[in-house]
Formats: structure tokens, C-alpha cells, sequence
């Protein structure tokens, strides 16, 4: 690779490190109770690693463990799956501009690692103006899929030698969106969007109940956000 190529290569890559680094605990610490589930279902280490790696569907994944125990039904996990992870349909849309056609191949990935931890980071990310986007994007998820993968594999190979519980551990990433949450709350001149997206959820909530209520949120969110999308943008404008 000549010097120009991996110069910025090599900056984008470090300056996407100490970015993901927040996402380590809670990635490895559910990664490990993952590969200790599939170590209790009988599975070897091969198993997480390369379903960790080619699914990476975090929930997803524990639900594919569940399948592989029981008769086999494609379309059963089919749909389940896609009702466990149709909140990235919405992701997707929300990156169209970020991971658009400039990024080259580099795209691919980006979209099939577009998980709820990389889409967070990347959406809000305020890359500076001497890295170059694409590979900064590329290292965030890069990072976060190897972190997610080595947890995995450690919880298979060595999770029954912890000497601690790893009960609750699952609240981390609850706690670090709400992190993410706050530090955007701060940083936005106008709240009006976030306020929005409070209120449809609490609503959701309360209508459908817990269980159900995500979908419906996404989709209140994504309808009332892009048909109010020119007034936020003459506000924000003004806000300038």
C-alpha cells in the first residue's frame, strides 16, 4: 500500500479507536454471556466465533442458538429474526446520506455491520476534516464487530473460570445509550426532535406495552420526523 493510500488509513483507524473504546465493556461482557450460553447448549468455541462473526445480530444470535437445539424450521427463525431486527430497516434509512455510493466498498460492510452500537456512534460522529469519513466509519464498526467476537469466543472458551457473576451485565448497553442519549441532549441546540422521540416512545409504551412497543415507536418516529423534516430544518437554520 503506498503512502498515501496508508496514511490516512492508518490515522482514520486511530482516531476510531479511543471513539468505539466506551462500547468495550458492555460488548465484551455480553459476548462472554453469549459464548457461555452456547458453551451450555454444547456448542465449541467455533460455534460463537463464526456466528459472531457472519451474523452478528447480538439478540439475534441468541435466538439462532435457541434454533439449532430445536426441529428444524427455517421459516419460524426467519421471521422471527426479522421481527427481532426490523429496527434496522429504520437504521438503514437513517444512514442513506452518511453511507452513501462515495464510500465505495467499504459500504458493504458498513451496512451488514450496522448493528443499534454502530449506528449510534456513526450517525452522531462529528469525524474531523483531515480523516477521511469512509475509513473512520469502516474502524468504528470494525472495532465493534471484533469486540463482540472476542467475547464471544473468550465466554466459550474460558467463561465457566470467571470469578464473578454476570448477572444484570446486559443493563450496559441500556446504560450506555442512555450516556449517548444525555452527551447528544447536550450538544443539540434544539431538543424538539429528541422530545419527539420521547413522546412517541413513552406513548408506544403505554399502548402496546413493553413487549410490543418498539415498532411502533420507530415507525411514529421515522412518519412524524419526515413530515415535519422542512420545519426542523428552517429551525434549525435559524438556530445558526
Amino acid at each position: 500500500m503506498s503512502d498515501n493510500l496508508s496514511h490516512p488509513v492508518r490515522a482514520a483507524a486511530k482516531a476510531a479507536l479511543p471513539y468505539s473504546a466506551p462500547m468495550i465493556a458492555g460488548f465484551l461482557f455480553l459476548g462472554i454471556a453469549y459464548g457461555l450460553y452456547m458453551k451450555s447448549l454444547g456448542f465449541g468455541v467455533l460455534f460463537p466465533l463464526f456466528m459472531a462473526m457472519f451474523i452478528y445480530g447480538g439478540s439475534v444470535e441468541f435466538i439462532i442458538a435457541g434454533a439449532l437445539m430445536a426441529g428444524f424450521s427455517p421459516l419460524n427463525t426467519l421471521l422471527i429474526t426479522l421481527m427481532v431486527s426490523a429496527r434496522q430497516l429504520f437504521y438503514g434509512i437513517s444512514m442513506l446520506e452518511k453511507y452513501d455510493t462515495w464510500l465505495g466498498k467499504k459500504r458493504l460492510y458498513l451496512i451488514s455491520t450496522l448493528v443499534d452500537e454502530s449506528f449510534s456512534l456513526n450517525y452522531m460522529a462529528k469525524v474531523p476534516p483531515h480523516l477521511d469519513k469512509g475509513w473512520f466509519f469502516l474502524f468504528v464498526s470494525l472495532y465493534l464487530h471484533f469486540y463482540w467476537t472476542l467475547g464471544a469466543v473468550l465466554g466459550n472458551a474460558f467463561g465457566s473460570y470467571l470469578p464473578f457473576s454476570l448477572k444484570g451485565i446486559e443493563f450496559a448497553m441500556t446504560a450506555l445509550f442512555l450516556v449517548i442519549f444525555a452527551e447528544n441532549w447536550l450538544k443539540e441546540r434544539s431538543h424538539e426532535s429528541s422530545l419527539i422521540g420521547f413522546g412517541i416512545a413513552f406513548t408506544a409504551l403505554l399502548t402496546v406495552g413493553k413487549t410490543h412497543f418498539l415498532i411502533p415507536t420507530l415507525i411514529g418516529i421515522w412518519l412524524v420526523l419526515t413530515l415535519r423534516r422542512p420545519k426542523l430544518a428552517v429551525k434549525l437554520e435559524a438556530l445558526k
